[in-house]
């Protein structure tokens, strides 16, 4: 049984740690005033039939705070790579060059920030509710296997920890919302 509480308690921590890594990836793309390629992580461009990251098909680099560029390995990709831009919910105006698309990001309303604010709130808070269901799964099956005969202070203990790492990973996702929040808000 001690075996069994173990396995669930690092199945819970390492579910938590991936909940954690996927709210850090999705506050990655949110727009922070300045340009970086991982704002382009989740664009698919069609690449002869099959809808491909477009890190798969060209190198996207941000050669200062305000623009992006877009260069495919692919002379024949530049036209899906812009039109896959502009039907994107970016809301971006790709530039064509001879063998590349730049894209020039405009400055930042205030209004905008405090929308970009609520975006991050939105997605540190799905991200808690992510770790919590996680808590909430491994105490039913630790209950479970206290019914089943596990002693009810292995179980306590167990309980104990996940809460323990719940605590901490619910920090560290409030951690990440406050440093992207000042990163929106940083004029």
């Amino acid at each position: 049984m001690d075996e069994e509480i173990q396995l669930y308690l690092s199945d819970a921590e390492e579910s938590m740690a991936k909940a954690l890594q996927h709210t850090n990836t999705e506050l990655s793309r949110i727009r922070a005033g300045k340009a970086t390629p991982a704002m382009l992580d989740s664009l698919r461009v069609d690449y002869y039939g099959t809808p491909t990251p477009v890190g798969q098909v060209a190198n996207v680099s941000a050669p200062d705070a305000r623009s992006l560029v877009i260069r495919p390995w692919e002379k024949n990709m530049l036209g899906e790579i812009s039109k896959a831009i502009k039907n994107s919910d970016l809301g971006l105006n790709p530039v064509m060059d001879a063998d590349s698309v730049r894209l020039n990001l405009p400055p930042m309303t205030e209004e905008r920030r405090r929308d970009l604010v609520k975006q991050v709130k939105n997605e540190a808070e799905s991200g808690k509710v992510r770790i919590r269901g996680i808590r909430k799964d491994v105490n039913e099956s630790l209950r479970k296997l206290q019914k089943e005969g596990a002693a009810e202070d292995a179980v306590k203990d167990a309980e104990a920890k996940v809460q323990k790492y719940t605590d901490s990973y619910i920090v560290k996702i409030d951690d990440a919302m406050s440093k992207k929040e000042a990163e929106i808000m940083t004029i």
